[in-house]
């Protein structure tokens, strides 16, 4: 009996973890692919009960494959896009921004969007980055570097008193592509009030927006499967189940890349030094 209740148990929080309410649920939201743990547990438990009711965890692992297995089958092979993006979390403790540089501009990435800046990292960004994106933009703590023009900048109003969010078009060779870097408040229980309040607001920029080709480069401190994520009305360039944080071991998906009016054609997670998230990048076919 014991052994059926945890399995339903353990079914029902993975179908139903999207309206469990409150910082509760958005906490388990960020970690939701790892209550798959929770089947081998309860299987394991049911042998060593010799209890029949072991068939019971059919239900839960049929559930977490139904959710997040089709993100484990392989993929078809990245094609050649026309436009290649990244988003890194730079870390405001970062001890060596350089070096987390490099490694950005070894991913090929057009545009760079840069998260967390403090202190002289925004130069020491620059001294790495200017040759290949000659053109870029700082506000509050964000940034963006581009390998082309950028047409106007401006920041976004995420709520929160100081800027974590700007808006940027850029003049490509197959036409105007509307840029958004933003990082949404930390993922705390105390918190999370306010960084649903950052989300409405970015998904209300975005909203508001006319542009037709629209990329969101983003920390947004959750993960895809936080149904938060569906006010912005976006696709999400994604390939496995793409872990960013932290860096050392990933455990969740906080750094995101959202697009529409452009289709995606590859996407990745890379590993960079000196911050504590890794970078996710995306190719795009405009």
């Amino acid at each position: 009996m014991a052994v059926a209740a945890a399995a339903a148990g353990l079914a029902l929080l993975l179908a139903g973890h999207a309206v469990v309410p409150g910082a509760v649920g958005t906490m388990l939201d960020s970690v939701v692919p790892w209550l798959g743990l929770g089947v081998p547990l309860v299987a394991a438990g049911a042998l060593l009960a010799r209890s029949r009711a072991v068939v019971a965890v059919l239900v839960p692992a049929l559930v977490w494959v139904a959710m997040f297995g089709p993100a484990l089958l392989p993929s078809a092979s990245a094609q050649a896009g026309d436009l290649r993006v990244a988003t890194q979390n730079l870390y405001a403790q970062n001890p060596d921004p350089a070096a987390t540089a490099h490694d950005l501009a070894s991913t090929g990435a057009d545009l760079i969007g840069v998260q967390e800046m403090a202190g002289d990292s925004r130069q020491e960004l620059d001294d790495v980055l200017a040759d290949r994106h000659p053109h870029h933009r700082t506000m509050g703590t964000v940034g963006l570097w581009s390998s082309y023009p950028i047409r106007g900048a401006e920041p976004v109003d995420l709520g929160l008193g100081w800027t974590r969010a700007m808006r940027a078009s850029i003049t490509t060779p197959s036409g105007p592509v509307t840029v958004y870097v933003a990082h949404l408040p930390s993922l705390r229980p105390d918190s999370v009030g306010r960084r649903d309040l950052g989300m409405a607001k970015l998904a209300a920029a975005v909203a508001d927006d006319d542009a037709e080709r629209v990329i969101v480069l983003a920390d947004l401190n959750t993960a895809g499967t936080d149904p938060q994520l569906g006010r912005l009305h976006l696709q999400h360039a994604q390939r496995g189940l793409g872990f960013t944080w932290p860096a050392a071991f990933p455990v969740a998906r906080l750094d995101h890349v959202l697009y529409r009016g452009v289709r995606e054609v590859g996407a990745e997670v890379v590993r960079t030094r000196g911050t504590d998230h890794r970078a996710a990048t995306a190719d795009f076919a405009l």
